[in-house]
């Protein structure tokens, strides 16, 4: 009995003191994450809803109002921003509370910590000083006219080259698209329609939303394709590498068995993303309407730039910007008709 009270007496001391060698910061029981561990941690994680004011992907851009003002605030304070897209703002607040992010990049609380409107987690009072003493409103009109010009400007600059070089020959890249395009068991003169879309064949072309080369590959894509980025601006491997993307979606999309159909849905996917063209399915099919055929989901992919569109609930990937992925797909079928008359 007498060691048992000795023993509780000594572990009781021992709580309460604290070793000369610990540091209280370290040891202080706390969830707080506040400004100085998110610049260690190199990242700030902002909770958004999809939409073309707060955050969406284009050609493989991410893209928003909000998520432009973000990227400058996370900048400015030397982390990264990852960004975390909520289905609705009952979810945003919900993972917000539960320390799912550090901030609500969603201008609905304009009485909150931040000046923006942004709500910060709560234990951050270091990081709501911080946006306010960054934050200036011509900021925001600053990320609203760089988004503006963007789309202002054509995608691509490159140069302009007539439609074919000579009778039956429609570039210096025939003989790249007659052998890839064997691969895909696609017409040659499809792949070709598709690189003067993308391109015009201009090996050096550049899009501001950072696509290169002949086929318009995205850097990230590239590192996915295994093409290193100083051969984005290769003919052969550009197209080679373009060859083995739509491979992948047409797998993706091989319970689209009629191969016109199947193709159009690739090069939709190719332009807007499959994920998106998936979405307009989702729809088309909920609507009635056969979601293996393109001219039926063509119209929902247009509606996903409607609020009532991107934010249903069988919509995964969010706002979209239909209208160029329509075109796009349009566009290269004409020109793959008149290629059809002119070379063999």
């Amino acid at each position: 009995m007498l060691f048992i009270l000795l023993f509780a007496a000594c572990s009781q001391k021992q709580d309460t003191i604290t070793p000369p060698w610990a540091n209280p910061a370290e040891t202080a029981d706390t969830t707080e994450f506040d400004l100085s561990a998110i610049q260690q941690a190199g990242e700030l994680i902002g909770l958004t809803l999809s939409g073309p004011d707060t955050y969406y992907m284009y050609r493989g851009r991410p893209l928003g109002t909000q998520y432009l003002l973000g990227e400058r605030f996370a900048k400015e304070i030397g982390v990264r921003l990852r960004i975390e897209v909520c289905r609705d703002s009952n979810e945003l607040f919900a993972r917000l509370a539960a320390g799912d992010g550090d901030v609500a990049l969603l201008p609905i609380d304009t009485t909150s910590h931040a000046t923006p409107g942004w709500t910060v987690g709560d234990g951050k009072p270091l990081l709501a000083e911080a946006i306010e003493a960054w934050y200036q409103p011509s900021l925001l009109e600053d990320v609203r006219l760089e988004e503006k010009q963007m789309f202002a400007q054509p995608l691509v600059r490159r140069r302009v080259y007539a439609p074919m070089l000579a009778r039956g020959v429609i570039s210096h890249y025939d003989s790249y698209f007659r052998s890839c395009a064997k691969s895909i068991g696609w017409d040659w003169r499809l792949l070709a329609a598709q690189c003067y879309q993308e391109s015009t064949f201009d090996p050096q072309a550049l899009s501001w939303a950072g696509a290169k080369g002949l086929m318009q590959i995205m850097p990230g894509t590239a590192d996915h394709l295994g093409l290193s980025r100083e051969d984005l601006t290769n003919p052969q491997k550009s197209i080679a590498a373009a060859v083995q993307y739509i491979k992948e979606l047409d797998g993706e999309l091989s319970d689209v068995h009629d191969h016109y159909e199947r193709q159009n849905l690739v090069l939709a996917s190719y332009n807007g993303g499959l994920q998106h063209v998936r979405d307009a399915m989702r729809l088309a099919e909920r609507d009635g309407h056969n979601p293996h055929v393109w001219e039926q989901v063509k119209p929902y992919v247009l509606r996903l730039s409607q609020l009532r569109y991107y934010r249903d609930t069988l919509v995964h990937a969010g706002y979209m910007r239909g209208q160029e992925t329509v075109e796009y797909v349009d566009h290269i079928r004409q020109r793959y008709m008149k290629y059809r008359k002119s070379a063999r």
